[in-house]
């Protein structure tokens, strides 16, 4: 016997990194000091700033791999990660530096690993971001035939002085809510159980009130608030951010909220993506879980000042968000959300 017969193909391994090299370095910045191959991926800070601030984070996709593995398509995957990753430290003022990704699957497929790679480059190159290493495992017998898991980790830097911690927030400042494209890359599971299990929809039926397959639907790409925040941070008019994820806006938006205050939100300030009403209906689900489930089409919530209200709105739309909604507002109260009319 040898590695091969055993399930690990090492020249499929080296032939993926091949493929990876490439889409690696256009995702290069000044700051990245090594190759794709090295042991550890170097990556130089520089002198520009005061008192610089690290941000990390890791994520995944979840379940929406499942749709991937069903359709075929795996060049969104990779997007969602990069885009929620650099979501996730956005909300404190970062801006990304670099980003590693750890894909690891039963039988490596150097194509379609190049896929799922390929949308890590494609957002890290949007989002400013060097893709500066990972890792790819080969482990048979632990992942069905076919099928693969996928991580990211970034690091971003923000000065200290201009952290986004929310513990600016204070009772009156308004609470603005930005357009999710769908369900990002949360409550998989449960739109998986309805669409495929209840339903017994298959990835490519058409579901006209969607206007699209069902898998077309579920691969819509994470988006990056990045483009249309940067503004706003550079201008200093930003309180606080909420990233609206798993746990939905009912667990997301406390975890920015100073002791004594609570988050007034009016469902009725904005109309959910069509996704969400499909599946609540045919899932028979409670609309307290809808909201603890999925982001119901807020994706990023933004906190300001009331004053500032009109010019923060301004900035967003002139960065391209032409759909920018009054959700809500901090009022005193214990640390919650509150649903009711503004």
């Amino acid at each position: 016997m040898d590695y091969r017969t055993s399930g690990v193909d090492i020249s499929a391994g080296n032939e993926t990194v091949n493929r990876i090299k490439g889409l690696a370095k256009r995702t290069f910045t000044p700051g990245v000091l090594s190759a794709i191959g090295s042991f550890g991926g170097l990556f130089r800070l520089g002198t520009g700033y005061r008192d610089a601030v690290l941000v990390s984070s890791a994520d995944g996709v979840g379940t929406k791999l499942k749709v991937a593995f069903m359709t075929g398509r795996h060049d969104t995957v990779g997007q969602c990660l990069v885009n929620h990753c650099v979501n996730d430290i956005l909300v404190q003022g970062a801006e990304p530096l670099f980003f590693l990704d750890y894909l690891a699957t039963g039988r490596l497929s150097p194509e379609v690993a190049a896929q799922v790679v390929e949308g890590v480059s494609t957002a890290c190159l949007e989002n400013g971001c060097a893709l500066i290493g990972g890792e790819t495992a080969e482990m048979p017998g632990f992942y069905a035939e076919g099928e693969y898991d996928i991580a990211g980790f970034i690091v971003g830097v923000v000065e200290r002085d201009r952290l986004i911690t929310g513990a600016a927030l204070g009772p009156g400042d308004i609470l603005l809510g930005l357009r999710s494209t769908g369900l990002h890359t949360n409550g998989y599971s449960l739109a998986r159980a309805i669409a495929f299990g209840r339903l017994g929809l298959s990835a490519d039926a058409v579901v006209d009130e969607l206007g699209c397959t069902i898998g077309e639907e579920l691969l819509r790409v994470h988006r990056s608030y990045l483009p249309v925040i940067r503004p706003l941070l550079e201008a200093g008019l930003v309180k606080g951010l909420a990233h609206i994820t798993g746990g939905g806006i009912t667990d997301n938006l406390p975890r920015i909220l100073p002791p004594g205050t609570a988050a007034l939100v009016d469902k009725s300030a904005w109309t959910p993506n069509a996704v969400f009403r499909f599946l609540q209906r045919a899932g028979g689900v409670p609309e307290d879980d809808m909201y603890r489930t999925f982001n119901m089409g807020i994706g990023m919530i933004v906190g300001c000042a009331a004053g500032d209200q009109s010019r923060v709105t301004a900035m967003l739309r002139g960065a391209g968000e032409t759909r920018v909604h009054r959700i809500g507002r901090i009022v005193e109260g214990e640390a919650g959300v509150v649903y009711g009319a503004l």
